[in-house]
Parts: C-alpha cells; sequence; structure tokens
C-alpha cells in the first residue's frame, strides 16, 4: 500500500517539474488570467461593467417587459 502512495506522489512531482519546465512560468501572479491585471484603472471598469451588468439585467429585463404593450 505504502508503495502506491510514493509511487503516486513522485508521478505527481514530475508531471509538475515537467509543466512548469515546458513553457508554464509557474508562479508569476496573473499569468493564467484572461485579462490584464497590472493596469488598475482599466481592470477596475472592466470588473464594474462585467459585475453591473449581471446584477442589473434582472431589473432591465423587467422593465423592458412592463413597458410591452
Amino acid at each position: 500500500m505504502l508503495g502506491v502512495v510514493t509511487r503516486s506522489n513522485l508521478l505527481g512531482r514530475n508531471v509538475m517539474k515537467t509543466f512548469i519546465r515546458n513553457g508554464s512560468h509557474g508562479g508569476v501572479p496573473g499569468e493564467n488570467l484572461p485579462f490584464d491585471i497590472h493596469n488598475r484603472h482599466k481592470l477596475t471598469l472592466l470588473f464594474t461593467v462585467f459585475i453591473g451588468s449581471g446584477l442589473g439585467a434582472p431589473f432591465l429585463i423587467t422593465r423592458h417587459q412592463l413597458l410591452k404593450k
């Protein structure tokens, strides 16, 4: 039983070493995000639009339904 645990642990370490060695930048903050986090003002604007559209959509849909003839 202990041999199986040791082998799987070694396999996990080897996979991560290979992954980091073959193109991942490993440990760079924001490297794996689909948006740029270095421009604070742009990030704040995009975050506000993203969250605001999700929170405001039900109210806009309700308004549209109530104004229909």
